[in-house]
């Protein structure tokens, strides 16, 4: 309890008091006794109760969060600034004040009637620039600063909610909605638009000494067959784009496949190439080798002949190579004794 309301308490009891000394005043003179006792109780009585109930009314005690208007009921002007969080003398029957919250509050309008500041559906009605009709659900948070509690207290004494945030708020809603078509609002524009409309009333409020914390659209419903339209297309988006998607991994495919193949044929002709060079490189190597030695290719022949073939060799400047087989069946047709040939020196 503040000192105030303790002295407020005190003076009741005081003219409680008072009260008492008159019915006291009247028992003492109808017993034929002095009545100045119960009367000087009761002047006592009601004099401090007076007394006691002028203080506690010209004491002021403002609560955290809080500011005081002081205002001269004879000139009608108001105390500048207005009276801080603590406890102040005004004057009683000259000064009255009027108390205004300062923390941060809030103003929501919703189509749920149990979540808006009015009952009912307050959610706020537009149009956008296609003519699509959109319900917004906002809250509002804003506080009133000490240096401006005054302005507002001109302006709007308290019903700056109802007269002034509510019918801005939804003015300034409906106007920026009408610069947005509702594809857009459906889809990436919606924190754009909250935020145009948070821009103006923002400074709409500043010009009435209010401030804007935050505006929150909360909830954006729109008519039903548009919805479903919107869902529509975006279905129909997804599956266009999952069918860009396949196209992309085929044709993905039958390239990689396609660079396999060319790799391939590249591998494949470069090793003939290679062994066509290597082959000729032989080649190359063994025409030098026969050029400089023109006996290394019959050489090569008998070396390279089956172990079951029996040989002669004839004189070394005879360029032929015969069979001793073939000598042998000629020798046998003549009935002639098998010959052996020798080299002569």
């Amino acid at each position: 309890m503040n000192f105030g309301g303790l002295l407020g308490i005190i003076a009741i009891l005081a003219f409680g008091v008072g009260i008492l000394g008159v019915a006291f005043a009247f028992t003492l003179a109808s017993q034929g006794r002095s009545a100045r006792g119960g009367f000087l109780l009761a002047v006592v009585g009601f004099a401090a109760g007076i007394v006691l109930f002028i203080v506690s009314s010209g004491i002021l005690i403002v609560q955290p969060a809080r500011a005081a208007v002081i205002i001269n009921v004879l000139t009608g002007e108001l105390e500048d600034p207005a009276r801080a969080p603590g406890t102040s003398i005004i004057i009683p029957g000259l000064q009255e004040y009027v108390i205004y919250q300062t923390d941060q509050r809030e103003y929501t309008m919703s189509g749920t009637s149990t979540e808006g500041r009015l009952q009912g559906n307050d959610a706020v009605e537009a149009l956008t620039v296609d003519g699509q009709e959109v319900r917004l659900d906002i809250t509002v948070l804003y506080r009133i600063a000490r240096n401006d509690v005054n302005q507002i207290h001109l302006n709007w004494q308290n019903r700056y909610e109802s007269d002034f945030i509510r019918p801005t708020v939804r003015a300034v809603t409906r106007d920026v909605v009408s610069q947005f078509a509702a594809e857009a609002i459906y889809g990436l524009e919606r924190e754009a638009l909250g935020g145009r409309i948070a821009e103006v009333v923002t400074n709409r409020m500043a010009s009435e000494g209010l401030t804007l914390t935050s505006l929150l659209v909360r909830h954006i419903d729109f008519n039903e067959a548009f919805a479903q339209s919107i869902e529509e297309k975006q279905i129909e988006e997804q599956r266009l784009q999952r069918a860009r998607t396949e196209a992309e991994r085929v044709q993905t495919e039958a390239s990689g496949r396609a660079d396999a193949a060319e790799q391939e044929a590249r591998g494949r002709a470069n090793a003939r190439l290679i062994e066509a060079q290597a082959e000729a490189e032989a080649l190359r190597v063994i025409s030098d080798q026969i050029a400089a030695n023109p006996n290394l290719i019959q050489y090569l022949y008998v070396a390279n002949l089956s172990d079951n073939v029996s040989f002669a060799l004839l004189p070394s400047d005879s360029p032929f190579i015969f069979n001793v087989d073939d000598f042998a069946d000629l020798g046998a047709e003549f009935e002639a004794p098998e010959v052996t040939l020798e080299t002569g020196g």
